[in-house]
């Protein structure tokens, strides 16, 4: 085997089993993403050995789905996911197997996988496994259901999601046999786990082909059975591609007309993600009635700024929009970034005014945090002082 594939470590496990009287090879993602000239990564063994076997080869070992037959092998520091081939039961949940069973044939193992690229398997040496034409695959840019699709995602319901992530990530198209078992059985997605979901909608919004890809949620009725998607889904192609899965969440809020809140609810989304949905909405009322403004640019982050244009500019698509290195020269001119950087505090109010604290030096702090941001006053302490003691005399 090349020795561009694989960490040394990863290697090192694949020989020692192998020196130990068992099969291994390396499967899965990383093996396609080798094929497809992409930088791999988490490199993931398949092995004949049982959980217990791999745990006498290694002295290093933690039980992290010994149901499932994965043991985490640390060698030189290195984390490394080794599992048992394994057949699979019903799915009477559609979300996991009723019974797994190892085995010791690597097609057996093979052949209870999602899509055929991903049924692939290489060799210490070198050698390709491809039991399902799944190179052929690859080489038509198109994802396939390993055996009959149907099959596959009455299994697990997820795969369904997972096929149009790969086509979003992959810009690859849904082969039509298992498009079709996607139409049939897209129902059963109800099945699946919010948190699992996510995890590939967060993916599937930074793909190269997202716009196509949320068009074929649409076209297949998943959107009908995920827990909040818009009836009109075009802003979201609209805006696409998007660079980051917060920008996807945005667009999928103000497509459908929903609140941050609604949107946190539904997809279990992380405090920050529902202030950045919070956040541009605010940002988006701003930007319909004018440009950004100063004080935009100093309330929001330029992610922020950013994903609003980009919802702004999709729905107002013969309107001047702003570009984003505009946006960020703007951001970057202001004389301050958070009341942090004012080279006066409250301390220097109290002792200029020999006065006692109280509301009235929030308030003070906050006209001269305008005053600055605003260039009535520059950010200079004695220049602040200056201006504080005329304005605050006037006012007394």
């Amino acid at each position: 085997m090349t020795s561009e594939f694989g960490t040394a470590p990863s290697r090192k496990v694949v020989c020692q089993l192998e020196d130990a009287g068992y099969e291994a090879v390396f499967v899965g993602g990383a093996v396609r993403d080798h094929l497809l000239g992409k930088e791999a990564s988490d490199f993931d063994i398949a092995t004949s050995a049982t959980p217990e076997e791999v745990k006498q080869v290694f002295t290093h070992t933690i039980d992290v789905g010994l149901a499932h037959g994965t043991v985490l092998v640390i060698l030189d520091d290195e984390p490394i996911e080794v599992t048992t081939y394994r057949t699979e039961s019903t799915y009477t949940d559609h979300r996991r197997p009723d019974e797994v069973k190892f085995v010791r044939s690597l097609k057996e193992d093979l052949q209870r996988r999602d899509f055929t690229m991903n049924a692939l398997a290489l060799t210490l040496t070198g050698d390709l496994i491809d039991l399902f034409d799944g190179i052929k695959d690859l080489q038509n840019r198109q994802i396939r259901a390993v055996g009959n699709a149907a099959d596959r995602f009455h299994e697990d319901a997820l795969r369904m999601i997972r096929a149009v992530r790969f086509a979003a990530v992959l810009g690859f198209a849904i082969e039509e046999h298992t498009l079709q078992a996607i139409e049939e059985n897209a129902a059963s997605v109800v099945h699946v786990s919010v948190e699992r979901i996510k995890v590939e909608m967060d993916k599937l919004w930074k793909g190269v082909d997202s716009g196509k890809a949320l068009a074929m949620i649409v076209n297949t009725r998943l959107a009908e059975h995920l827990p909040l998607f818009p009836d009109d889904a075009r802003l979201l192609s609209k805006c696409a591609p998007y660079s980051t899965a917060e920008q996807g969440w945005s667009a999928l809020m103000l497509a459908g007309h929903f609140s941050a809140g609604e949107i946190a609810k539904a997809y279990k989304l992380s405090n920050r993600e529902k202030d950045f949905l919070s956040n541009v909405q605010d940002a988006l009322d701003n930007r319909q009635s004018s440009r950004f403004t100063v004080d935009d640019y100093y309330r929001f982050t330029l992610d922020v700024l950013i994903a609003t244009e980009k919802i702004w500019q999709a729905l107002h698509p013969s309107e001047h929009g702003i570009h984003f290195e505009e946006m960020k020269q703007m951001q970057d001119s202001l004389p301050i970034r958070s009341k942090a950087d004012l080279l006066v505090d409250g301390k220097d109010l109290m002792e200029w005014t020999s006065q006692r604290g109280g509301r009235w030096v929030g308030e003070w702090m906050q006209k001269i945090e305008y005053a600055v941001l605003h260039q009535i006053c520059p950010n200079d302490s004695e220049k602040i002082k200056e201006w504080f003691l005329n304005e605050y005399e006037h006012q007394e």
